[in-house]
């Protein structure tokens, strides 16, 4: 349980703005003070509790702005409940989530957002935020979107892709964008030409092509970028920032970084999966690669370098898990002998802090870097600084105490997400999350889970605080 006064002695502290050898005090779930360590300021403090994090490092929890707990797709549902992926996150870092409530056609943004609330209230183990998909723009959900920003709602989400699902056409998407631009609002864009890929797909299939990897090669890398540059001109028109959702290749990033380039309000989101997993995987054998089918879809390992060089530039900001886990037996099952029906989602949600960390070690990133794009900066882009994603006075007590020398091989059988596979199977990394506090309270204690469904509550989000 929470102690109300928490120690943190001896680690180095590492923000997206410094790295300091400083002891942290926590008090009633918040940060109450940060002084260098063996300091008289700092040997003076008391505490019921006190954690020695000597050679650890001592960051922010993660903040994961793009989860998808339970949520329904292809016929199935997301196989993390906000109870089981929650601690999942926990386990990885993560102290905060924000998923995407959703707009059924036809029904109002508070229908779907009370359903979000419902799934997820009094079962979470650390905080949450949602985002709005809209389905249907008209009148109604235009006013809406007014309300949910006055609310804390303050993001939406639009599709280029998935026709006759979550699809909207330009003129829709130019609707809410103006709408945010007014509101304060921050329009999320999915950007991938989902009609010219239904007809590659409908080909595709008609020539015998089934398997899981044909799943990437019908949605084309020059797809994501012409959806892109298309989803930028439109919020120009409009006058309203955008964020590009899971960006995989590199001309969608070069799409972003010519906008950021003339000084707009676009960003970019990048994911585990296309940092770290490619179009090699899609291709195993005997359906194996149908664990792989997300969208946008893994690209060639060539890719990568444009990700990695956008996160170093800031023309990516974020790196999200866009966790949508959909057990191989059942689930991703329903697409054999037709990629298409594959339920679209990867697992990530605990991985993902790790991941970023051998990044570090890797020579991609710098820990301060890390930090920026795992807890910092999510946390600004959606209003949410500087209660989350920072160590600071008044800034709540969710703390990662971090073993950057422990090794560990990811696997499904030691991970805690409710998922029958693992991403990154038999991957050997450097670096291992010990301890995490949530608003002050231990919910993992040395590699042990004690925290409890219900401690996490919900955030009202401010709106974005990353314009330039």
């Amino acid at each position: 349980m929470s102690s109300a006064r928490t120690l943190i002695r001896g680690g180095l502290v590492i923000t997206a703005a410094d790295e300091i050898h400083a002891d942290v005090l926590t008090e009633d779930g918040r940060i109450a003070a940060l002084a260098a360590h063996g300091s008289a300021a700092a040997e003076s403090w008391t505490a019921d509790r006190v954690i020695d994090a000597t050679g650890r490092y001592v960051i922010p929890g993660g903040v994961d702005a793009h989860t998808h707990m339970e949520l329904p797709f292809g016929g199935t549902s997301a196989s993390d409940t906000f109870e089981t992926g929650t601690r999942a996150a926990a386990w990885g870092g993560t102290t905060t989530i924000v998923d995407f409530a959703v707009q059924s056609v036809g029904h109002s943004l508070r229908a779907g957002l009370d359903a979000w609330y419902a799934k997820a209230d009094g079962v979470c183990a650390v905080d949450y935020g949602f985002h709005m998909i809209l389905s249907d723009v008209d009148e109604r959900s235009l006013k809406e979107m007014d309300r949910l920003v006055e609310e804390g709602v303050t993001s939406f989400k639009l599709f280029m892709a998935y026709p006759g699902v979550f699809y909207s056409d330009d003129g829709r998407i130019l609707r809410a964008m103006q709408r945010s631009a007014r509101n304060g609002g921050l329009i999320m864009m999915h950007a991938e030409n989902g009609i010219a890929i239904d007809v590659l797909v409908e080909q595709a299939l008609a020539e015998g092509r089934t398997d899981p990897r044909y799943h990437g090669e019908v949605r084309k890398v020059v797809l994501e970028a012409e959806a892109t540059h298309r989803a930028i001109q439109l919020a120009r028109v409009a006058g309203a920032p955008l964020y590009v959702v899971h960006v995989s290749a590199d001309e969608a990033v070069a799409e972003i970084t010519a906008a950021r380039d003339k000084g707009l309000n676009v960003f970019g989101e990048t994911c585990p999966q296309y940092l770290f997993l490619s179009t090699d995987q899609l291709a195993e054998p005997d359906f194996e690669g149908a664990k792989y089918v997300c969208s946008t879809p893994l690209r060639p390992k060539e890719h990568q370098a444009a990700l990695w060089r956008g996160l170093r530039t800031n023309d990516l900001q974020v790196v999200s898990t866009d966790h949508c886990p959909f057990c191989f037996t059942g689930q991703k099952e329903l697409g054999r002998g037709d990629f298409s029906k594959i339920p679209n989602g990867l697992p990530g949600v605990e991985n993902r802090m790790d991941l970023l960390h051998q990044a570090v070690l890797d020579g991609h990133l710098t820990r301060r870097r890390w930090i920026e794009i795992a807890c910092a900066t999510p946390a600004r882009m959606f209003g949410l600084y500087p209660r989350k994603g920072t160590i600071a006075p008044g800034a709540d007590a969710d703390i990662v105490i971090y073993d950057p020398h422990a090794e560990q091989t990811l696997s499904v059988t030691t991970h805690h997400m409710n998922v029958d596979y693992n991403a990154y199977e038999g991957r050997r990394i450097t670096g291992q999350v010990e301890t995490v506090l949530s608003r002050g309270e231990v919910v993992i204690d040395q590699r042990t889970y004690t925290g409890r469904a219900g401690h996490g509550r919900y955030i009202p989000r401010g709106t974005c605080q990353y314009l330039v």
